[in-house]
């Protein structure tokens, strides 16, 4: 047997093994839930700096230190968010209006893993499986295979450990294309969780199955005439540095008014940006992007010093982001686009207006998600709330703040689009989006007098139309009609008259 049949073979095993452990673990309580989860939190601690260390070995993206904080955010941080979460049994209830909300699992997901962050979402997609007792088989990057398999080993066996069923968390050993639409496509695969580039989201949406998928980043950060630059800047070489880039809610380019200009540039040299000449631009982003603006894999998370050497430009010791100044968006600006690793584009506007215009101009190239503020003016928080992003972000860095790290936003490695950019949500997607939920409604009204005991029914021309029935002998057209003249007895008459008449004609 070939490889790939062996993968698609792989693939049917693991959802059929997948959908047996998510029927089990469909009856567990919430006091064996959380027991498994904190068994999961436990290990997925104790392994969170060997596995970042794994991941960037594997894939040469991003900083060891930062991808260990995320498996922190993906473990610690996720828990202590969502356990006190109702996903379990009656999860609301309206005495006075007699509702009541039951959540039920919705069996065996799919979860495929980027590999910009190949063990951090694993390891928080298991978690909001788990919490809303579901199973989850994972389809890994081929590129960072060995870290992604590695993470699922360790929460599978402490989820097993700690009492959850054989097989609830599982992940494909050979990967292809062949296996990936084999899962997506599987009959025990309830909702497809995708977080990849957009072929990848674009083919979870056509699988024919419930998918919660996420679009591309084109994060704007405008810096707006009040805001504390020292403070911006700083959030956002924090934001933009931070795993070198790899989370799509970071910044893309900064938008600058030309009454703060200058300082912002000074502020920005003096923390270790540095602006590139058109000449060195040109050259970096023959170096990101190829066939038009699709950013090249070996320039992903990676840091300012090795960009500059691949691009042959000399830059000071110090520098950790490279940015470009562009004039327009679009395919003659490529710097416009989505950049994954520690390059930034730089714009100037008069004003808040224009500022707006290029937002949305910016927006269209990953629109939908993420874009962020500095501000001390409620009243342009408020404008910019317009924008189409569904992570408006003020006085944070964009990675962090999207993702929840440093905003009261749910922690989330999932971060919905919208319809905007073609996502089925615009939220940060939880253990509340992988349950589905019962509603139970007692009757509170006589379904047999609810008109006539309805004030607000009051509509005088039926009342007419009633009144001219009855004065013209007309039959009213209730089923429970006594008239004179009785319609059932009329229509039975006639209904005999016809059966005369056809078996005449034969």
């Amino acid at each position: 047997m070939d490889k790939d049949l062996r993968s698609v073979q792989e693939a049917r095993d693991l959802a059929r093994l997948g959908k047996i452990a998510a029927n089990k673990i469909a009856t567990y309580t919430n006091e064996q839930i959380d027991k498994i989860l904190q068994s999961m939190v436990k290990a997925a601690k104790e392994n969170a700096v060997c596995l970042a260390k794994m991941a960037v070995e594997e894939t040469g993206f991003g900083k060891f230190e930062d991808k260990t904080y995320k498996n922190h955010m993906a473990s610690v941080m996720l828990y202590d968010s969502i356990k006190d979460m109702k996903t379990i049994g009656i999860i609301n209830e309206d005495v006075n209006q007699k509702t009541m909300e039951i959540a039920e699992p919705m069996g065996l997901l799919m979860g495929i893993v980027p590999s910009t962050n190949p063990t951090s979402t694993a390891i928080f997609k298991a978690m909001i499986a788990i919490k809303s007792r579901n199973g989850i088989v994972f389809s890994p990057h081929p590129s960072a295979l060995k870290c992604t398999l590695e993470a699922v080993k360790i929460v599978h066996d402490a989820a097993v450990n700690a009492g959850a069923p054989e097989n609830i968390i599982s992940c494909i050993s050979l990967p292809s294309i062949q296996a990936t639409n084999e899962l997506m496509k599987h009959k025990d695969i309830a909702l497809i969780i995708a977080t990849g580039g957009p072929g990848m989201v674009k083919a979870s949406y056509s699988a024919g199955k419930p998918a919660l998928g996420v679009g591309a980043g084109n994060s704007p950060a405008y810096i707006e005439r009040t805001a504390n630059i020292e403070k911006a800047v700083r959030n956002i070489m924090a934001s933009k540095t931070f795993d070198n880039g790899t989370i799509c809610a970071s910044e893309q380019s900064i938008i600058v008014e030309e009454c703060n200009r200058d300082a912002v540039i000074a502020e920005f040299k003096k923390q270790g940006g540095y602006f590139m000449t058109s000449e060195e631009t040109s050259k970096v982003c023959k170096l990101l992007f190829k066939d038009g603006h699709t950013m090249n894999a070996k320039c992903v998370g990676r840091s300012a010093d090795v960009i500059a050497k691949a691009a042959e430009i000399s830059i000071p010791e110090g520098t950790r982001v490279l940015i470009g100044e562009q004039c327009g968006v679009g395919p003659d600006y490529p710097l416009s686009y989505e950049k994954l690793t520690t390059v930034l584009g730089f714009y100037t506007v008069k004003d808040w207006h224009e500022a707006c215009e290029l937002s949305i101009e910016l927006l269209q190239n990953g629109i939908g998600h993420t874009m962020s503020l500095h501000t001390e003016d409620r009243d342009i928080v408020l404008k910019f709330t317009q924008k189409p992003a569904a992570r408006i972000l003020v006085n944070t860095g964009s990675a962090q703040g999207g993702t929840g790290a440093s905003t009261s936003l749910m922690p989330s490695f999932t971060l919905g689009c919208g319809t905007w950019g073609g996502s089925s949500t615009s939220e940060n997607v939880t253990p509340l989006h992988l349950i589905n939920i019962k509603r139970v409604a007692y009757g509170i009204k006589d379904c047999d007098t609810l008109a006539s005991s309805d004030p607000t029914f009051d509509y005088p021309e039926l009342k007419k139309e009633l009144r001219d029935e009855k004065q013209n002998g007309q039959p009213s057209f209730s089923l429970n009609s006594n008239s004179e003249g009785d319609s059932d007895e009329k229509m039975m008459s006639l209904i005999n008259e016809l059966i005369k008449a056809m078996k005449g004609a034969n």
